[in-house]
C-alpha cells in the first residue's frame, strides 16, 4: 500500500508545504521573484511533459520502479538522464520563489537528494541491467541532473 502512493509527486508536495510553511514564518520576496518563479514552472512543466512523451513515443514506462522496455536518450534526455525530476526540482524552486520563500530554496538541493536515493539509484541499476553498455555510454555522456 505504501509503495503505491511513495511516488516523486506525493515528495514534491511535501517538500512544497515545507517551504510553503517556511515562507510563511519567514518570508523573503526577490524582486522579480514571482516572474522567475512562474518562468521556472513553465520551464519544469514543459521539460515534464516533453520527457515523459519521449518515453510515451518510445513506449517505455515513466513510472518509477517499473522496468524500462526502451532507452530513451534523445531530446531532453539528451541534456539530463532524469529530465523529469529535473522538471519537478524546477516547478519547487520557482513555487518557493513565488511563495516569498527565497530562504526555503535549500529545500531544492534536498529534495533533489532525496528524490535521488529514493528512486534514481534503482531506477539507473535495473536500466543498467536492462541496456548495458549502451546505458553506460550515455552515463559516460549525459550527467544525472544537468
Amino acid at each position: 500500500m505504501l509503495r503505491e502512493i511513495d511516488i516523486p509527486p506525493l515528495w514534491l508536495a511535501i517538500f512544497a508545504a515545507l517551504g510553503w510553511l517556511v515562507a510563511r514564518a519567514v518570508p523573503l520576496a526577490l524582486p522579480y521573484g514571482a516572474a522567475a518563479g512562474w518562468g521556472l514552472i513553465a520551464l519544469g512543466g514543459a521539460l515534464v511533459l516533453t520527457a515523459a512523451g519521449q518515453m510515451v513515443l518510445r513506449h517505455t514506462t515513466f513510472i518509477p520502479r517499473r522496468d524500462p522496455s526502451a532507452l530513451v536518450t534523445g531530446g531532453v534526455f539528451a541534456l539530463s538522464r532524469n529530465p523529469i525530476y529535473l522538471g519537478d526540482a524546477l516547478v519547487l524552486a520557482g513555487f518557493l520563489l513565488i511563495n516569498d520563500g527565497f530562504l526555503a530554496l535549500p529545500l531544492v538541493a534536498a529534495f533533489m537528494l532525496l528524490i535521488t536515493r529514493r528512486y534514481i539509484l534503482g531506477e539507473e541499476a535495473r536500466i543498467l541491467a536492462t541496456f548495458g553498455d549502451e546505458y553506460a555510454a550515455y552515463c559516460r555522456h549525459t550527467r544525472r541532473w544537468i
